[in-house]
Formats: C-alpha cells, structure tokens, sequence
C-alpha cells in the first residue's frame, strides 16, 4: 500500500503543471472528449441498432447530459467552453485572451478527434456487421453521420448557415443569461446541468434540419477522423461540400449571441459602485479565466 503511495506521488510530480495554458488546455481536452464519446456514441447506438435501443429523443438527451458531464469533468479548471464559438464569444466579450483562445480552441478539437475514435473503437464490430465492412457517407447503410453533421434532402447551404447562425445565437443568448450575475443567473455548481438543457432544448427545436452540430470542434475534428478512419474523403464533398457549414455558422451565430445579449440586456443593467475590496475578492475566487460556459452537440 505504501508503495502503491509512492508511485502516486511520484506520477504527480512527474506530470503536474500549474502552467495555466497547459492545465486549461488539458482539462478542454479531457471534457471535449466526454462530451463526444457519450453524445456521438447514442448516436452509434442509435444507427447501428436500427432505432431499436435508441431513438431522437435519446439521442438529444444524450447530447444534452453529455455536455453536462464534460463540463462538470473541467468547468473548475478551464470553464468547460468545449466549443471553439463560446470561446470566441468569451475572447469577444474580453474574458479570454487570444492565445488562450487557440490553446482553446486546438484543445477542443483534439479532445473531439479522440473522442470519436473512442466511439469508432467502441463500436467497430457493429458497424463492421451493419455496412459489411463498407464504410459509406451516402445511402441506406451509411454510417457517417454517426460521427459528423449531413443535410437533410431538403436543406441548401443557405439555410443550413441560417439554421447555425440561429441555433448558435439562441445557444450563447441562454448561456450569457445563465452566467449574468446581474440578471438571474443559475447558482455556480448548476450552471453546468442548465446549459446542458438548452443544448437538449436546441436538439428538440432545431435538430431537424441537420441535426443541430452547433459546434466546430465537435463536427469537422470527428469528420477528419472518418475520412482517415476508412470513409474518405467523401466525408467532405457530400451534400455539396457541406462541411464548412457546420464549422463557420456557428462562429458566427456566436457573434450574432453576444451582440444581441448585450444590446437587449447587458447594457441595461444598472450600474452599481462595490466596496474595492469585495471586487479584489470575487477576482480572486472568480479568475477571469475561468468563465463557466459551455455548449454543443
């Protein structure tokens, strides 16, 4: 037992870093990849199964509590952003410097390129049996979409960028509102399981048209991952070369977010003058880097 100890200690002092970028990068990364390995897994499930062990419903459940579980595994150390457009919309607001932006940023697709090869080794055997060992993006055994966002029949690329723009806006307005001290924001330790119903209620509402990706990270690092896994490089022609829809809209609809939280609701807040030393106290229990925020699917 003793020595089961030592070699503890000696693993943590071998590994442990108080660099900030390092220890935020880490813990994006860790969260990014249980956000992709619960939500595109239910998906796998889903597929694989014929719809007989899960359902939609499942499905944007799952994405929803999976944000919830991810951002509970890093939200006291990184603030659980998970997605490159609640970054940027922190980086916009001027709660995040730009480096930590890209460390951010390269974190979450990291954590979302591991976290589908988690789901593809999970699975491997179910979708080696349900596509006869023929990776497809297109067609009745398609099994790409488990990974990665595709457009329904129906939807142009115009309106799939509208749809992310809007889901995304949507997201970044109740997020802004669930941490708005000012406003009414959700208790620090609930932030988390809050915003993980607003993912649920943006699947509910918006997944209909191309399954609500809201989230760059979370759509082109597991696409990457099919295209080298066996699927090729259809992963990025199909539906017109849709890819980049997906990757761009929601950084946009996160910029569409902030200004509208800030035109309909930050500004107004009346302004009150606090005690300095009650301001340098919530600094130090509340580091302007570690914003509790989150969103996906």
């Amino acid at each position: 037992m003793a020595s089961h100890s030592r070699l503890l200690q000696k693993m943590k002092s071998f590994c442990r870093t108080e660099n900030q970028y390092v220890r935020c990068g880490l813990a994006e990364f860790l969260g990014t990849l249980i956000l992709i390995l619960f939500g595109c897994g239910s998906v796998a499930q889903m597929e694989l199964s014929g719809f007989a062990k899960a359902q939609f419903l499942s499905v944007n459940m799952a994405f929803g509590f999976a944000v919830t579980a991810g951002a509970y595994v890093c939200a006291g150390v990184s603030g659980a952003h998970l997605n490159p457009a609640v970054s940027l919309s922190m980086f916009l607001l001027d709660k995040l410097t730009w480096r930590m932006m890209l460390v951010y940023w390269l974190a979450q697709f990291l954590g979302s390129f591991v976290g589908a090869s988690f789901v593809f080794f999970l699975y491997y055997d179910a979708l080696y049996v349900y596509s006869s060992g023929n990776f497809t993006v297109t067609g009745p055994q398609s099994t790409a979409g488990i990974f990665a966002s595709y457009p329904s029949e129906h939807l142009s690329h115009i309106n799939g960028f509208t749809d992310q723009v809007i889901a995304t806006a949507a997201l970044m307005i109740a997020i802004l509102a669930i941490l708005d001290e000012a406003n009414n924001a959700a208790p620090r330790g609930i932030q988390p399981f809050m915003i993980g119903i607003v993912v649920l209620l943006v699947g509910l509402s918006m997944g209909f048209n191309c399954g609500y990706p809201i989230n760059p990270a979370r759509d082109l690092a597991p696409r990457i991952f099919t295209a080298i896994a066996g699927w090729g490089l259809e992963v990025f022609w199909a539906g017109s070369n849709w890819w980049w829809v997906p990757v761009f809209g929601p950084l946009a609809g996160s910029l569409v977010g902030v200004i509208l939280y800030q035109l309909f609701i930050e500004i107004h807040h009346p302004e009150i003058k606090q005690k300095d030393d009650l301001e340098e106290d919530q600094k130090e229990r509340h580091p302007p880097h570690y914003e509790l925020v989150h969103s996906s699917a």
